[in-house]
């Protein structure tokens, strides 16, 4: 292959059925012959894994995998993607009926509906094609990617705004998507135990929640409790407008964030009105900190 030759596109899949996975697979084969399947994975916990080894340009995830979903494997590839690697191309395969689907529309990625459908994954298939001319520059074929060259400035810049965006449109997604789940009731209180007492903290004496292990971390101004839950559990019962998710293993109280600064390698992290702590920002919530 000629340096000038555009490469093949290479996808992941990430299926718990080995029955689907090899449909979804043969349908590809057929309806895209030059996509080239690096790995079939069958759980979350994998798909994470060869996804940051192999770094594909698209992937197939089931949204419900044993280990970890395929909302929680978009969000921690992510969050862990390394910089000035374009992020893959999504494509969520889900059994969720038509109605709950109006959450992919305008989103930075597409959806397959089981079974596979040959005429809906044709279209994605379309899709996909022309968001990898389009990443490419509009040099590629409608089966390949081009291989990567040096950017000017305005071209990194615009790069830059793209993949921002991206990021942006993928977190939406996700919350689009949770937000498909049964609501769970809002809390008013954290109940912490302290020893033999049980210590009541308001929510809005929070200043962020910290993943740590099995529990979380609850940070007020001058004291801190652990309470044994998952932030994945947690999450649902904030009121989203007061408590921002800012990172896989954090969530902060809005009103108590002071400034938001990004280093010289482009790292975002939060400055804290009444408490010294500086939290960082992943990508995938950047977003939130863009200038009005």
């Amino acid at each position: 292959m000629s340096p000038h030759t555009p490469r093949a596109p290479r996808a992941l899949i990430a299926e718990d059925e080995p029955i689907l996975a090899a449909a979804l697979a043969h349908a590809l084969q057929r309806l895209w012959p030059e996509l080239d399947i690096v790995a079939t994975c069958p759980n979350g916990v994998e798909a994470l894994q060869q996804g940051l080894a192999l770094q594909p340009d698209i992937l197939f995830l089931d949204i419900k995998m044993p280990g970890k979903t395929g909302l929680e494997a978009a969000e921690e590839l992510a969050e862990q993607w390394p910089d000035g690697v374009p992020f893959p191309h999504i494509v969520f395969v889900t059994a969720y009926d038509e109605y709950a689907l109006a959450a992919f529309e305008h989103a930075a990625a597409d959806y397959v509906l089981k079974p596979v459908n040959d005429a809906r994954l044709g279209k994605t298939v379309e899709r996909l094609q022309q968001r990898l001319r389009d990443s490419a520059g509009g040099n590629g074929t409608a089966t390949a990617t081009a291989s990567p060259t040096p950017a000017t400035a305005p071209a990194a810049t615009a790069a830059s705004a793209a993949e921002s965006a991206s990021d942006g449109n993928m977190a939406r997604l996700l919350s689009q998507l949770q937000a498909m789940l049964p609501p769970a009731p809002r809390l008013q209180m954290i109940r912490a135990a302290v020893g033999n007492s049980v210590r009541m903290i308001a929510l809005a004496d929070v200043v962020y929640f910290e993943a740590l292990d099995k529990y979380i971390n609850v940070v007020c101004q001058d004291s801190e409790a652990l309470i044994r839950t998952s932030l994945k559990e947690l999450l649902p019962q904030l009121d989203p407008q007061q408590f921002w998710q800012i990172h896989r293993g954090t969530i902060v109280n809005a009103s108590a964030i002071a400034t938001a600064v990004r280093d010289d390698a482009g790292k975002l992290s939060l400055t804290l009105r009444q408490h010294p702590a500086q939290l960082r920002v992943s990508p995938l919530y950047a977003h939130l900190f863009r200038q009005m």
